[in-house]
């Protein structure tokens, strides 16, 4: 599954607002923002992104 669909999954489940994300996840606020108008994420990024993901996880 692509990152940007995971973190918007993510968004839902938490109601977490998407600046709030990207702040917490790496440190930048307009991470999704750019994500949905086609940013394409290095592998880095992914990782830091996949590891928020995983130890936030919604219960």
């Amino acid at each position: 599954m692509p990152v940007l669909r995971k973190i918007e999954s993510y968004l839902r489940k938490s109601k977490m607002p998407e600046t709030r994300f990207g702040r917490m996840a790496v440190n930048d606020p307009r991470l999704v923002r750019d994500l949905r108008n086609g940013r394409e994420p290095g592998f880095r990024l992914t990782q830091r992104i996949e590891a928020f993901l995983a130890d936030r996880a919604p219960r």
